[in-house]
């Protein structure tokens, strides 16, 4: 396993980063896995060397969080080893108030309950789950500052919204010498890449590391979704989230080059898929989502796999703009 630095900051962090959202509880999503579903799986991906682990609040209504503390916990006994991500804002407790956004408020309490469901002293990146418009962005990057300053939190980083936002958000902080992003969690795959216009030029260009959501579009990359249905897995055939972001005749048409240049090297297409998102100079570690070990080994040789220039342009030329999704 390759170690990077995440954007520029000193933080090292594995070129896949695995996504805990996977574990928690069956009640929240039909296809999460439970926490002893989860022990060989989470096992073997620390055995891979991978030393980056990324939640949320949200996750399962926070049994994410007591999953990931739990099983780091027990695999992976020096905490100085391992980075930790969760996140904040949206609400999970039916509406009440106060409980959502990136209020101040918010953003003091839900550290601390994150802090308390991982079994943590700190985590190493607090995200912002998405953008608040009904916030002043002084008062999110202040209280931001001081869980920083408080020791709650290594760094902070930021998830989907407008490349606007994010410089503004940026520069409020640059501004007041408060604590600034050092990375975007941003929607970025094959088939979706809106983010290439703006987000990830301003990140480049500014040190910021991008590790993209859905780096296989929910599965869809695998090449195992029809025309006419939605796919045979349980996550396939209840996520309508997917049904809404892909499955234009254009993104099959592009699974149809994947899998072509799949065949070609010998390789699955997840495995070409995040070979082409891991030969970006602004993408360091894609969120891997696994639920069977197939998952782990394949994405752990494609982080060795590198592709020719011919071959990135044969699977980008087909692409088309969509609208964006994500985020708005």
């Amino acid at each position: 396993m390759q170690y990077v630095k995440l954007g520029r900051s000193g933080l090292q962090v594995s070129r896949l980063c695995l996504g805990m959202m996977s574990y928690g509880s069956p009640q929240w999503r039909e296809w999460i896995l439970s926490e002893e579903q989860a022990v060989p799986l989470v096992k073997a991906a620390i055995e891979a060397g991978i030393n980056f682990f990324d939640t949320a609040d949200m996750y399962s209504r926070g049994v994410s969080e007591e999953v990931t503390g739990s099983l780091l916990r027990r695999f992976y006994p020096i905490r100085d080893e391992y980075v930790v991500a969760t996140k904040v804002f949206f609400n999970w407790s039916e509406g009440r108030p106060n409980r959502g956004g990136l209020s101040r408020k918010h953003i003091m309490g839900s550290i601390d309950g994150s802090l308390r469901r991982l079994g943590l002293e700190y985590v190493d990146i607090y995200q912002i789950h998405r953008y608040d418009p009904l916030t002043p962005i002084e008062e999110t990057m202040e209280a931001l500052h001081d869980v920083v300053r408080a020791g709650k939190a290594r760094y902070i980083g930021a998830s989907s919204m407008w490349a606007w936002q994010f410089a503004q958000m940026q520069h409020t902080a640059q501004r007041h010498g408060w604590t600034s992003f050092i990375s975007m969690q941003n929607h970025y795959n094959l088939i979706y890449r809106e983010e290439e216009r703006e987000m990830n030029p301003y990140c480049l260009a500014t040190g910021v590391g991008t590790i993209p959501w859905s780096p296989l579009a929910r599965g869809f990359l695998a090449g195992n979704r029809t025309r006419d249905g939605k796919g045979e897995t349980v996550r396939a055939k209840t996520d309508d989230y997917a049904t809404n972001m892909y499955y234009s005749d254009n993104d099959f048409t592009i699974v149809d080059r994947l899998k072509a240049v799949a065949s070609s090297r010998g390789k699955k297409p997840t495995q070409i898929a995040l070979a082409w998102l891991l030969s970006k100079p602004v993408v360091t570690a894609p969120i891997i989502g696994v639920t069977k070990m197939d998952h782990l080994t394949d994405a752990v040789e494609a982080a060795e796999l590198t592709l020719t220039p011919e071959e990135i342009s044969s699977l980008e030329e087909l692409y088309q703009p969509k609208p964006i999704a994500g985020h708005s």
